[in-house]
């Protein structure tokens, strides 16, 4: 992969946690990398390390050893308040339990993250209000998250997580709460809109009807990467 297409480099990364008074090992030694525009799918049991991963891609968490490189910056070496700053303009996400704050409109929770990045309230409204229309809820624009489905609230989610136009799109079990039919249509709107804005794309998933779509696909056992698949043709 030519360094300058890369949009996401792990090299490394351990992760471990305190259960009583033993250590778990979460991520041993895990490296991968991602390009601009890409599709990448891991996969693996609940408990293998995708979601952990997931997380410290995205800055939600911080690793025990290792780096994480997004866009060209060095996430392992931020403080936290740069680290915030960067993932609310740079990285999307989406989560598989919506995470919509229930007092807030559709509308509302899509521009948060764009006015939380200073983006003037009317610029931020029209930004939402654009990709609302394209994940198809233009109608929904007023109705707080306990008046939408389960399918809705995610299409809500999704228009969230892209609204600063961020290099990457982080989605944790994205269809996990949806029935098949549902959840088929979800991913769908994931690949297109991924396609639309050249953002690159990391699912977690133990499904493999999910992960079979993707260009290439990691596979997670006990926190270390098993195998790496990539679709040709």
């Amino acid at each position: 992969m030519n360094v300058e297409d890369e949009v996401l480099r792990v090299t490394g990364v351990e992760k471990r946690y305190r259960v009583g008074d033993r250590s778990l090992d979460v991520l041993r030694g895990v490296s991968l990398s991602a390009k601009r525009g890409e599709y990448l799918a891991l996969r693996g049991s609940s408990g293998a390390g995708k979601s952990t991963l997931l997380h410290l891609c995205g800055g939600l968490d911080s690793v025990d050893a290792g780096t994480i490189i997004v866009a060209g910056e060095t996430l392992t070496s931020m403080d936290a308040g740069a680290l915030a700053r960067f993932r609310n303009r740079r990285i999307g996400f989406v989560f598989q339990a919506y995470q919509l704050l229930p007092e807030l409109t559709a509308l509302e929770n899509v521009a948060l993250p764009a006015r939380i990045a200073r983006i003037a309230a009317p610029i931020a409204a029209k930004k939402a209000r654009a990709l609302l229309d394209r994940v198809g809820l233009a109608e929904r624009l007023e109705h707080r998250p306990n008046q939408l489905s389960g399918g809705e609230q995610q299409r809500v989610a999704i228009a969230r997580a892209l609204v600063n136009e961020p290099e990457v799109l982080l989605a944790d079990e994205p269809t996990g709460n949806l029935d098949s039919r549902t959840g088929s249509e979800i991913l769908r709107l994931l690949l297109a809109l991924r396609a639309e804005h050249g953002t690159t794309l990391v699912i977690a998933t133990h499904d493999s009807r999910i992960a079979d779509q993707a260009g290439r696909t990691i596979e997670l056992v006990d926190g270390r990467i098993a195998m790496a698949q990539e679709v040709t043709g």
